[in-house]
């Protein structure tokens, strides 16, 4: 599962917020991963965190608190801090050799008795997507499967592109849907204490 932790649009108190709700999940699911953030202009905090965990942290979705008062603005009035959980697709896993299914067929054309008596046609099929490749250019079976595994390659590098980009939108997407209020989680004070 890949969790992103986002300030939104929010001020240096929710980065400083991210940070420490990352630190806080960490020591409640050691198995997290970072993957990616992004720090702000502000030393020791993040704008966002993009981790993964094998644990199933769906509950945890929407916005949490924080309460506190800001070690930045010391006469500043606000007091409630919202930081964006958020479920970030996982990206499909495009291509494995046992993935693809190879078959081979008499192919037409030039190339005199040997088209006919030789199946040097090749079609390949990648079995999670459905994609079929075919290749008759050459009069060798090796150099079709050869021919048509650089088709199906560029196909599937083509897919696994768009696929990242899909997720990379999906994370920006989450950056200004932000909720203050109807909290998930509650923590208190610099020492991001939990409190509900």
């Amino acid at each position: 599962m890949i969790i992103q932790l986002s300030s939104g649009q929010g001020p240096t108190e929710c980065e400083l917020a991210v940070c420490k709700l990352y630190e806080a999940l960490k020591k409640e699911y050691p198995d997290i991963r970072l993957l990616s953030s992004h720090a702000s202009r502000q030393e020791g905090c993040y704008t966002s965190i993009l981790f993964e965990t094998e644990k199933d942290l769906s509950k945890l979705e929407g916005s949490i608190q924080w309460i506190c008062r800001s070690p930045f603005r010391p006469n500043h009035k606000r007091k409630n801090w919202f930081v964006d959980v958020s479920i970030i697709p996982e990206m499909d896993n495009i291509c494995k050799d046992k993935d693809i299914r190879f078959e081979r067929f008499h192919s037409g054309g030039k190339g005199g008795q040997n088209v006919n008596k030789v199946e040097t046609g090749v079609r390949l099929i990648h079995i999670p997507t459905g994609i079929t490749v075919t290749s008759t250019a050459e009069r060798s079976q090796y150099a079709n499967k050869k021919d048509a595994l650089n088709k199906l390659n560029a196909i599937l590098k083509e897919k696994e592109v768009n696929e990242k980009k899909k997720q990379a939108d999906s994370a920006w997407r989450e950056h200004t849907k932000i909720v203050r209020g109807n909290p998930v989680r509650v923590y208190e004070g610099m020492e991001f204490k939990r409190k509900r």
